[in-house]
C-alpha cells in the first residue's frame, strides 16, 4: 500500500525542491486535520520556483508568470507569518486582476500554482452572481465551495484561491445593456475581497442546515466554527476586458496600439471609465495582461506543455495497446488557424495560409480575420465600439450571386470598407462574408 504522500508518477520530473514542498502539501491534505490544521501551514516557495512550476504547464506569459508568482509568494508568505504570530500591521492583500482574451492559459495558471502550494482552489464566473434581492446566486457561496473543496476543513479553506473570471461582465456601462445588478455584485464582494466573515452554511440552505443540526446531536463534529473568514483567501479575477485598449489608447494620445501592449498600460481610471466601481478594482492592487496565442505558441503548447491534449490522445491508444505519435510536421499544421471559405458554392475549410485572391470567407462571431479583406455581405452587423468599426449596413436577405470564375478575375474596387487581420476582430451577432484581395499569412 501506497503512503499518503506516495505521488507515484505524478511527480515524474519535477525539480526536488518542488516535489519535496508538493509532497508535504499533498500529504497534509489527504488526513482529515482537526480545527488547529491552519497553523501546520507552511510556505517556503520563491518566485522563481513557482514561475518554473507555471513553465511546465503554461507556454508563454512570461510577464503574466512573474507577476503572478511574486504576488503569490507575497500573500502566502504573509499568510504564514500571520499564523506564527508575527503579522504585518497595515497590510494590503495581493489580490490579482489578469487581462487577456479567452483561452490564453488565465485559469491554468492560477489552477497549476494552487496545485502546487497545495491549497484548496474554486473557480467561478461572475456573471452566475447577482445583487441581493435578485435572481442569481450569492458572492458567499464562493467561499463556501471552498470549504467544500477542503472537504469540509474551514481552517484550511481560511488560506484557499478564489478565481472569479469573466469579471469584466460586471461593469456598468449604458451601451453595454448591463444591468444594474453588476455593480451590486461588485458591492457585495468588497465584503469578501479584503477581510470579512461568512457563515460556513447558507440560511437559504434549508439540507445543509437539517444536516449539521443532525451531525451536531451526534457529536461527530466538536468545535465546528459557524462562520469563516476571509482575511488570508486569496481573490484572482480575469476578463477579456474588451474595448479597454481604445480607452488606453485614447488617454495615451496615440492612435492604435496593439491589444496586450495596451491593456499592459492600464491604470485605476481606466477601469473605472470602463464600468467597474472604484473600490472593486482598488481591491485587485496587482495587475498583469495575457497576449493571445499565435501559431508558434499554439504548437509549443501541443508539443512541449505536461497539461497538452496530446498526451491525453496518447494515453487514451495506449490503454488499448497502441502507440501513437504525432511528428512535428503534423504538430504544425493542427497549429495553423483555419479559414471557412466558400469555393465554387462550396464551403470548405482551408489553412488560412492557403486563402488566395477571390475567395469568400464566411466568419461568425468571435471569429478573428483570417487575412486582409474586404466586407462584401453582413447580416446583423453591430457597433460595438467607437474606434477600428464598421458603418451599420443594410441588411441583405439574399447572397450574393456566386461566379465560378471569381477566383480567376481581378477584383475591382469597391465602396465597402476594408479589414486588416492584425487589428480586426469579428464582433457580429451573426455570420457575414468577406472577400480576400491578396494572399496574407495569418
Amino acid at each position: 500500500m501506497k503512503k499518503p504522500n506516495d505521488l507515484g508518477p505524478v511527480t515524474a520530473g519535477i525539480p526536488k525542491k518542488l516535489r519535496k514542498h508538493r509532497e508535504t502539501a499533498v500529504s497534509k491534505a489527504s488526513v482529515r486535520r482537526p480545527p488547529k490544521a491552519s497553523l501546520e501551514f507552511s510556505f517556503s516557495l520563491k518566485p522563481a520556483d513557482i514561475a518554473r512550476h507555471l513553465d511546465r504547464f503554461v507556454i508563454g506569459q512570461k510577464e503574466a508568470k512573474k507577476v503572478l508568482s511574486v504576488a503569490l509568494c507575497d500573500h502566502f508568505q504573509h499568510v504564514r507569518l500571520s499564523l506564527e504570530g508575527h503579522e504585518a500591521p497595515f497590510y494590503q492583500k495581493q489580490n490579482v486582476l489578469l487581462l487577456g482574451p479567452t483561452g490564453v492559459g488565465k485559469t491554468h495558471l492560477i489552477r497549476s500554482a494552487a496545485d502546487l502550494i497545495g491549497v484548496p482552489f474554486v473557480k467561478a464566473d461572475a456573471t452566475k452572481f447577482s445583487e441581493t434581492g435578485y435572481v442569481g446566486g450569492d458572492v458567499d457561496d464562493l467561499v463556501r465551495d471552498l470549504i467544500r473543496r477542503a472537504g469540509g476543513d474551514v481552517n484550511r479553506a481560511s488560506h484557499g484561491i478564489v478565481y472569479l473570471d469573466e469579471v469584466d461582465k460586471l461593469a456598468s456601462r449604458p451601451e453595454s445593456g448591463r444591468d444594474v445588478s453588476g455593480r451590486g455584485v461588485q458591492t457585495n464582494l468588497l465584503k469578501i475581497m479584503e477581510d470579512g466573515d461568512v457563515p460556513v452554511l447558507s440560511p437559504n440552505d434549508v439540507t445543509g442546515q437539517l444536516q449539521s443540526a443532525m451531525t451536531a446531536a451526534r457529536g461527530n463534529t466538536p468545535g465546528m466554527p459557524d462562520s469563516i473568514s476571509t482575511k488570508h483567501i486569496l481573490f484572482i479575477a480575469s476578463g477579456a476586458f474588451v474595448g479597454l485598449d481604445e480607452i488606453v489608447t485614447s488617454r495615451l494620445g496615440q492612435s492604435t496600439m496593439a491589444t496586450a501592449k495596451a491593456l499592459g498600460q492600464s491604470n485605476t481610471s481606466d477601469f473605472i471609465r470602463f464600468g467597474l466601481e472604484p473600490e472593486f478594482i482598488g481591491r485587485l492592487p496587482v495587475r498583469a495582461a495575457c497576449h493571445a496565442l499565435d501559431e508558434d505558441d499554439l504548437y509549443q503548447v501541443l508539443g512541449k506543455s505536461e497539461s497538452s491534449l496530446i498526451h491525453q490522445y496518447e494515453r487514451s491508444f495506449g490503454a488499448y495497446g497502441i502507440k501513437l505519435r504525432f511528428e512535428p510536421d503534423a504538430l504544425r499544421k493542427l497549429a495553423a488557424p483555419n479559414a471557412r471559405v466558400r469555393r465554387d458554392g462550396v464551403v470548405v475549410e482551408c489553412p488560412a495560409v492557403e486563402l488566395v485572391p477571390g475567395d469568400l470567407i464566411e466568419l461568425e462571431a468571435g471569429d478573428a480575420v483570417p487575412a486582409d479583406a474586404r466586407l462584401v455581405q453582413t447580416f446583423g452587423l453591430a457597433r460595438t465600439t467607437k474606434r477600428r468599426t464598421l458603418p451599420t449596413l443594410p441588411r441583405t436577405t439574399s447572397p450574393l450571386p456566386l461566379d465560378p470564375q471569381a477566383r480567376a478575375r481581378p477584383i475591382s474596387p469597391s465602396p465597402w470598407p476594408s479589414i486588416n487581420s492584425s487589428t480586426a476582430r469579428s464582433s457580429a451577432s451573426s455570420a457575414r462574408r468577406w472577400t480576400a484581395p491578396a494572399h496574407s499569412k495569418c
